[in-house]
């Protein structure tokens, strides 16, 4: 891990906010934005983001929502829900959110009505405010589903996956033992079981984030 704790929390923070859908608000504060990135000490997740805010910033909003919501919310690959990755539609993923949800509500952290644990926006900013340990064991413990989701962003060739490559960037290095398991994932895919799941949903079509974005934090916070 190649960050000091204070520079990853402000990776994870950001991220955070960037992988939420880019609405007006998030649009218009570019120049937050871009001095956000500028203080993060490590330089190639600085570049990174800065490429990525290059893009986001010079598109057009309505082509930059468009290409959100069918990264995020039409391509089952690219789902922003890590627990989906390694458990699909099955008992052990409620039973993943639940421990997610204990883990936040034991530091204090209430998700919005209807919100999941494991949307990655959410995972980054518990990481962000907790710290090392505790706020990123989330992020340990579903490195499986955030390769498998970065390796889906870079083949469908989006600039957002420079985001997850600056969320990796700063992570422990994976074991042999986790690449032999997301290979296995990538050609099996999650496993099915739908009894009893059907309030969970089915990978990236859970929450429609193109209505509801998770507000990780403001652009103002961003900044700070």
């Amino acid at each position: 891990m190649s960050a000091p704790p204070a520079d990853r929390a402000r990776i994870f923070e950001l991220v955070s906010l960037l992988l939420t859908y880019p609405d007006g608000e998030l649009l218009s504060a570019g120049e937050q934005l871009r001095a956000a990135a500028a203080r993060i000490e490590h330089e190639t997740v600085r570049q990174q983001v800065t490429e990525f805010l290059d893009w986001l910033l010079a598109a057009a909003p309505v082509e930059a929502q468009r290409h959100y919501v069918q990264t995020f919310d039409l391509r089952r690959r690219s789902g922003l829900y890590l627990t989906y990755y390694l458990h699909g539609d099955t008992r052990r993923r409620g039973m993943a959110l639940l421990i997610l949800k204990q883990r936040y509500r034991a530091h204090g952290l209430r998700l919005a009505h209807g919100e999941l644990p494991d949307l990655l926006p959410v995972v980054l900013e518990f990481a962000a405010q907790v710290g090392p340990g505790e706020g990123e064991a989330p992020l340990r413990q579903h490195r499986q589903g955030i390769e498998l989701l970065r390796t889906a962003l870079a083949e469908a060739g989006t600039p957002y996956r420079l985001l997850l490559d600056a969320v990796t960037a700063v992570l422990p290095d994976i074991t042999d033992a986790d690449r032999a398991a997301i290979a296995a994932l990538a050609v099996a895919g999650p496993p099915a079981e739908t009894v009893g799941l059907e309030s969970l949903g089915h990978g990236p079509d859970l929450a429609g984030a193109a209505l509801a974005p998770y507000p990780a934090c403001s652009p103002a916070e961003a900044s700070r």
